[in-house]
């Protein structure tokens, strides 16, 4: 079924409120997953100081989010998703699915955020410097990119708009596949040999 994005800086509120939204969802019967950089188990300082370990890290939740989505259930990513490329993947992904989605941008200050950071568990805390970096690269989503809508933004002291949500992933039509989404069926390769090239041609032909 569904899927819902979070997004917003570090310690934005996202986590709190992937789990209301959770509760709310199973109040109704729904089973939901909520995937996330604590569902890895990973370091995050350590994850967002080399960028190929991030991507590896962006790369593991996308798997995993397309796992966990099917007919029935929710899942919902909690995670930063503050690359609007990374976000355009997920896009297609829920339109080779068919399946709709929906973005919530949870609104904090930087300097509330880093409170917050501060806050918690020594073992759990962003250092300063990555921190700042990931600040400094966030990419808000926009309304007017289809990857980013419905879009709901929700500021720190706000409760989610439920009912909103809930038409948005229920009520809604997933987005039609397009052909850079959908799987190529009967495909045909045929190797020619030239004399002086080796030319691959793929002929699509379908039943």
């Amino acid at each position: 079924m569904p899927l819902v994005v979070l997004c917003g800086f570090p310690c934005s509120g996202k986590s709190k409120k992937a789990l209301d939204l959770k509760k709310h969802l199973e109040q109704t019967g729904r089973k939901v997953y909520i995937i996330g950089d604590h569902t890895l188990a990973v370091d995050k300082n350590s994850v967002y100081a080399d960028s190929r370990k991030e991507k590896d890290l962006r790369g593991a939740l996308r798997a995993e989010v397309e796992r966990k989505l099917n007919k029935e259930d929710v899942v919902i990513l909690d995670s930063l998703n503050y690359i609007k490329g990374y976000r355009y993947e997920l896009f297609c992904l829920i339109k080779h699915v068919q399946t709709p989605h929906c973005l919530i941008h949870c609104v904090t200050a930087p300097d509330v955020s880093f409170t917050w950071n501060q806050d918690r568990q020594p073992d759990e805390q962003y250092t300063q410097d990555i921190f700042d970096a990931l600040v400094q690269r966030f990419e808000a989503p926009d309304s007017r990119n289809r990857w980013d809508c419905p879009l709901f933004t929700v500021q720190k002291d706000d409760e989610l708009p439920l009912e909103q949500i809930c038409n948005a992933i229920f009520h809604r039509k997933a987005p039609p596949p397009n052909q850079s989404t959908q799987t190529v069926s009967n495909t045909s390769l045929l190797l020619l040999l030239c004399p002086h090239d080796l030319v691959w041609f793929v002929f699509n032909f379908k039943t």
